[in-house]
């Protein structure tokens, strides 16, 4: 097979050197999404089950969703920020140790791909030409499994958490509000679950799993917590307890 029908035969396979970062951001979406779904639905329902105005249901519901996509945003900067700080101070170890060991940097460098499978006079070439064309790169690759340009932004994995879930979130307000009083609970039902079954397929796409097996989980998870909360606040309605 040529060199150019290989490409060819190959070309729906993602050879992009930050694929792996880009489905994890992807699927960190999504499951963000569904998170909001999941979270505000069953505060909305819940509430629904209590009492029919809808200014509570309302202002419970802006609740869930402004308090849930703040705390998705801090724990995401939080978490990244870690990992951050985790992955600069590798990189400047590194860095520092090239600079005072050169030689027994090239050295560790040769015995890693030596591991790897190459033969010694070939590790030592690779090792050789990758350390002029740029050391810490290539220690950072091979030791650590870190690229020193692709070290994730804090704001940034903050902000994505905060839209992913406010979108997801959206949803169930959106359908426990605008159906009539009599249908809203049914709607919000019906809608939650089906927007729960395209987050798990799309998930479940990206990460190369059973589609159908990670549809089914969720929309079972998000139907039982729907009819969890629905049968609580049913529960303190008939109780007196909330008007």
């Amino acid at each position: 097979m040529t060199n150019a029908a290989q490409v060819s035969h190959h070309r729906d396979e993602p050879h992009a050197p930050d694929i792996a970062a880009r489905l994890n951001w992807l699927r960190a979406g999504v499951m963000g999404a569904n998170d909001g779904i999941v979270s505000v639905a069953a505060v909305v329902v819940g509430v629904a089950g209590a009492t029919t105005s809808t200014g509570p249901i309302l202002t419970a519901g802006m609740a869930a969703l402004v308090g849930g996509a703040i705390s998705m945003a801090l724990g995401e900067y939080v978490s990244v920020s870690s990992q951050t700080d985790s992955q600069r101070a590798l990189i400047e170890k590194e860095r520092r140790e090239l600079a005072e060991e050169p030689e027994e940097e090239l050295t560790e460098l040769t015995a890693m791909y030596e591991a790897k499978g190459l033969a010694p006079q070939t590790a030592r070439q690779v090792a050789l030409e990758l350390t002029e064309h740029d050391a810490l790169a290539a220690h950072l690759e091979v030791e650590l499994h870190i690229d020193q340009d692709d070290v994730a932004s804090p704001w940034h994995a903050a902000l994505a958490s905060a839209i992913a879930f406010t979108l997801g979130a959206i949803l169930p307000m959106l359908a426990i509000l605008l159906p009539p009083e009599s249908i809203r609970v049914q709607v919000a039902f019906a809608a939650v679950l089906v927007a729960l079954a395209a987050t798990g397929w799309l998930a479940a796409r990206i990460g190369g799993g059973s589609r159908l097996r990670a549809a089914t989980r969720v929309v079972v998870g998000g139907a039982l917590a729907l009819a969890a909360t629905f049968a609580i606040g049913s529960l303190l309605g008939n109780s007196g307890l909330v008007g």
